[in-house]
């Protein structure tokens, strides 16, 4: 069968100006509940050869429960509802679903919907301005992760874009916009029911 690659991302604002990315990132954990966001996405290769780009839309109620949704080049849906990761191809009919403690642990989308004991997933560490952002490098403390490092770039109190570099050497570059921080959040965004005609796959 068909899986397309994912990658795994989730974003948003911090509260103030802070002295580097660290200061930034902790504020935001603990200062941010739910946020919505418009996001652009590209996959670039180890050559640094543009594979993919993408767009669409997410929201995050923390701990855990998000909802992240490509709209263009094609329709996927990635849902955590809190115990479970659903993944839904559209064009495919297809729907991938694991538990979400295995799926979430040091993945980058831990980073913002997952608990506030962040430095037990990751090490932390500031990594300097560029481009008009400060940025912090997250390293996944498990060895198993799909992930090497994670940037974040803060522009003032918002947190604007995200580096993820795989172990397969590919790096996915997002940029953030209309980011909206703590507003109100139906708890049926973070629910999914595969469709009667989808295949599901149990991981």
């Amino acid at each position: 069968m068909k899986i397309r690659h994912l990658l795994f991302p989730l974003l948003l604002i911090s509260p103030a100006v802070f002295a580097g990315g660290v200061d930034a990132l902790k504020a935001f954990i603990g200062d941010t509940r739910t946020a919505k966001a418009s996001f652009s996405q590209a996959v670039l290769d180890q050559n640094g050869k543009l594979r993919q780009k993408s767009e669409g839309t997410l929201s995050f109620s923390r701990p855990g429960k998000f909802r992240w949704v490509y709209q263009k080049p094609y329709e996927q849906l990635i849902v955590g509802d809190g115990s479970k990761l659903w993944i839904y191809d559209a064009d495919l009919e297809q729907v991938t679903v694991r538990k979400l403690g295995d799926a979430l642990g040091s993945s980058p989308a831990a980073l913002l919907a997952g608990s506030n004991d962040i430095e037990k997933h990751f090490s932390l560490k500031d990594a300097g301005a560029n481009d008009g952002l400060e940025w912090l490098e997250a390293r996944p403390r498990d060895k198993e992760s799909t992930f090497e490092a994670v940037r974040m770039g803060f522009a003032g109190n918002t947190l604007a874009a995200m580096e993820l570099k795989d172990t397969f050497g590919q790096t996915t570059l997002l940029k953030f916009s209309g980011m909206v921080k703590n507003p109100a959040v139906s708890a049926s965004e973070f629910k999914f029911t595969p469709p009667k005609n989808a295949d599901v796959i149990s991981d």
